[in-house]
């Protein structure tokens, strides 16, 4: 049984092979980590497909491997005749199609060539199959005439035909691979220069690790393609707050599972989302891509100070409760790095909280390939004017700042202020569905 790199979730194509967790000869179990590999997103193990003994190692540790690629045989021999049978009949059936695209093949040659002459304007005989190809592949009667035939009497062969067809197509390669060349330099040329950072004695050298490295990218990237847009709003989650502190020792008590803020807000921008569909997008060249699913990351901070995304995926198919234990799950398998590839890829939308350490707002920068993301503030006691029916007078409330960056080439203040507006009205009168 050949074991593959299986599929490590949207906009991954390859993985490095960190580290083999068994050696050849060894017995394995169905289920069994077999390999530790390492994404631009995640790292994560490979399990056995099957039982039986890792005969062969194909991907040595350090080296590349892109989605689909061999990386180890594991011999089974407990292979079932019923499963023999199904191999007998899968041979059957490829001869059967392989019989049938003779058939096929043949017909088209009798099809293609049969309006076609049978010799050049200088009398150069030309075959049946090679009048096929040429209609096929659109060589004109004049491009046949200056081919030297290599057959007898000079006829033209097949091999002479496909001789010249390869000569056009790396004619081709060449001048699209200049067009490449041509494009990655004027890249470079657009580029700014490095900039030259001087260094005093004492100052220390920390070089990035992988996933920083990977972090600045995409963040240098974000910037490159969208316009950023940031705006602000502020909510009152005075009545929100109440609520929270006074359930959650239920909520705790009934569920097993802290209540804390970042379910809410989710719950809050996945509505908002439903009603306003045109945030939950991505850009595609000139094509707008409405997505269907409200899948919503949540950046989370790791131990060693890098941070990654885990995505709830359809977040708005979900009760409070339900995306309570999904945070909570998500968040403490990140700090183990235990997530899998799947659990970081396919958001549509993100959030980070800035009030984790305190910040009343930020503008955050887009996670590609969305379009937009929103950050929230800490919640802190503050005066404000409020109106009352005996008039205006100033009462102390629990205020949010909630702050949204968005891609300006696809949504525009009008929208963003809609969305704003919208998730501060759903915190603002909250109420959750809990069952």
């Amino acid at each position: 049984m050949n074991i593959t790199l299986p599929a490590m979730g949207e906009g991954v194509i390859e993985a490095t092979i960190n580290k083999w967790l068994v050696k050849e000869g060894s017995e394995v179990k169905e289920d069994d980590p077999l390999v530790e590999v390492a994404t631009d997103k995640v790292d994560s193990e490979v399990p056995a497909p099957a039982s039986g003994t890792l005969v062969s190692i194909i991907a040595k540790e350090g080296s590349i491997a892109k989605i689909g690629d061999l990386l180890a045989v594991i011999e089974n021999n407990t292979v079932s005749t019923k499963e023999n049978l199904k191999k007998v009949d899968k041979e059957v059936e490829r001869i059967r199609e392989t019989i049938e695209t003779v058939k096929q093949e043949k017909t088209e040659i009798e099809v293609l060539s049969h309006d076609m002459k049978s010799r050049t304007p200088s009398g150069k005989f030309i075959s049946p199959l090679v009048r096929s190809i040429a209609a096929r592949e659109g060589i004109s009667y004049s491009e046949l005439d200056k081919i030297t035939g290599t057959g007898m009497d000079g006829r033209i062969t097949k091999d002479d035909i496909l001789k010249i067809l390869e000569e056009k197509k790396t004619v081709i390669e060449s001048e699209k691979a200049a067009e490449a060349l041509k494009a990655v330099n004027a890249i470079k040329t657009s580029k700014k220069e490095t900039i030259t950072v001087s260094r005093s004695t004492g100052d220390e050298i920390i070089p990035m690790d992988r996933v920083r490295k990977i972090i600045a990218e995409h963040m240098v990237l974000s910037k490159r393609t969208s316009p950023h847009v940031t705006s602000f709003i502020d909510a009152d989650v005075t009545r929100l707050m109440n609520w929270r502190n006074a359930y959650k020792d239920k909520f705790m008590a009934a569920e097993g599972q802290k209540l804390t803020l970042t379910p809410i807000f989710i719950d809050a921008v996945a509505k908002a989302l439903y009603e306003l569909p045109m945030v939950n997008i991505s850009v595609d060249g000139d094509n707008i891509i409405k997505k269907k699913n409200i899948n919503i990351g949540m950046a989370t901070a790791l131990p060693d100070g890098n941070l990654i995304v885990p995505v709830i995926k359809n977040a708005n198919e979900k009760n409070l409760t339900g995306l309570a234990k999904a945070v909570n799950d998500l968040a403490e398998r990140a700090r183990m790095n235990k997530l899998k590839p799947d659990e970081i890829t396919g958001g549509t939308f993100t959030i980070t909280n800035f009030g984790s350490y305190d910040n009343l707002a930020g503008t955050p920068i887009i996670n590609q390939p969305q379009a937009a993301i929103l950050g929230t503030g800490v919640v802190r006691k503050t005066p404000v004017v409020i109106e009352t029916t005996d008039g205006d007078m100033i009462a102390i409330r629990q205020i949010m700042i909630l702050s949204l960056s968005y891609d300006h080439r696809v949504i525009d203040g009008a929208l963003a202020g809609k969305f704003l507006h919208k998730v501060k009205e759903i915190l603002e009168n909250y109420s959750p569905d809990i069952a």
